[in-house]
């Protein structure tokens, strides 16, 4: 499963995601967590010390290795400079798999130990003094987009991503490659705001959105919550003493959350597990190519001098059933 967790700065998404990888790897689930927002706080949230935290490796750093490792032998794909965020696979390319080791992880994953297991921890990288002026957010995410382009992860194996606040995701397909997002709102007007774009702009394209309610104090907030966004509201959460120790750097063993946290948590993975049965490969892969297409004549031919669309493979479908051949 492909979670992403989106909403507005200070929503608190990125402690939501991070209680949600906990919760996975509680649940004995194998877990690749991705902190795609460029403020970089996940590693923090799942414990890490801030020097650790700060010495993840960049995604896009590594882009060049990523890019070619992903191209293999894929004879439309001339060589890993032609590659753009949005390259789909095709025949001969390497996909890449939750369990498995590879260069990709090797350079860019670290194992981060939890009270219940350990996960795979993978980041975009922060803005540096290079990138002022002349990149934007969009350039940093490109390796996370072409990562989940070549993924092919089964019903037992979930890949979470802490997107960056609000609907910056939709300048690209990065928003399609998801089973499910997780919209975290808190319980105002500029809490839902996000979600109203999401809504909009996802409608047309089957994206599956949840709502998480997060600072609900009372019914009035509850109230307001679905007011607003029906019955997209999954679950809401309140308090909670276990995350206010957490952001102190004191976070009790994971079992001592709340139970009505513990609760909420178990009704998102739920929800993601409920959404695999509408799982459609086909479309994910038109939809991937379709973003593509979009992107090469936009801005990827010119930057790259070649015809982007020629990489497209129509008679290949990124899917469970290809792994055997595509290996």
């Amino acid at each position: 499963m492909k979670i992403a967790f989106v909403g507005k700065g200070g929503s608190g998404k990125t402690t939501l995601s991070s209680l949600f990888i906990r919760h996975l790897a509680a649940n004995e689930a194998p877990v690749v967590a991705v902190d795609a927002d460029i403020n970089q706080h996940l590693g923090a949230a799942l414990g890490l010390p801030d020097e650790d935290a700060a010495a993840l490796p960049a995604m896009g750093a590594h882009l060049p290795l990523i890019k070619e490792y992903l191209r293999g032998s894929n004879p439309r794909i001339v060589s890993a400079d032609t590659m753009i965020k949005t390259t789909p696979p095709g025949e001969g390319s390497r996909l890449l798999r939750v369990r498995e080791e590879n260069p990709v992880y090797e350079a860019c994953a670290r194992t981060v130990p939890l009270d219940d297991g350990e996960i795979r921890l993978m980041a975009t990288g922060p803005f540096t003094e290079s990138d002022l002026g002349v990149s934007c957010y969009h350039s940093k995410v490109g390796a996370v987009e072409l990562c989940l382009n070549h993924l092919v992860d089964g019903a037992d194996e979930y890949v979470v991503v802490d997107m960056t606040a609000g609907s910056d995701s939709f300048a690209s397909g990065l928003f399609t490659r998801f089973d499910m997002t997780f919209l975290v709102a808190e319980p105002t007007r500029k809490g839902v705001s996000v979600y109203r774009q999401y809504k909009e702009y996802a409608r047309d394209f089957g994206v599956a959105l949840k709502v998480v309610g997060n600072k609900v104090q009372g019914q009035d907030d509850l109230d307001f919550l679905r007011a607003e966004v029906g019955d997209d509201l999954l679950v809401t959460v309140g308090h909670s003493d276990w995350v206010r120790a957490m952001e102190k750097g004191r976070p009790p063993r994971f079992e001592l959350l709340e139970a009505e946290n513990r609760m909420s948590l178990q009704a998102l993975q739920d929800a993601a597990d409920d959404s695999y049965a509408d799982r459609d490969w086909d479309r994910y892969t038109r939809q991937m190519v379709h973003f593509h297409l979009r992107n090469a004549e936009s801005w990827g031919n010119a930057k790259t001098g070649a015809d982007l669309a020629a990489q497209v493979d129509p008679d290949f479908v990124l899917g469970e059933p290809m792994t055997a051949r595509l290996g």
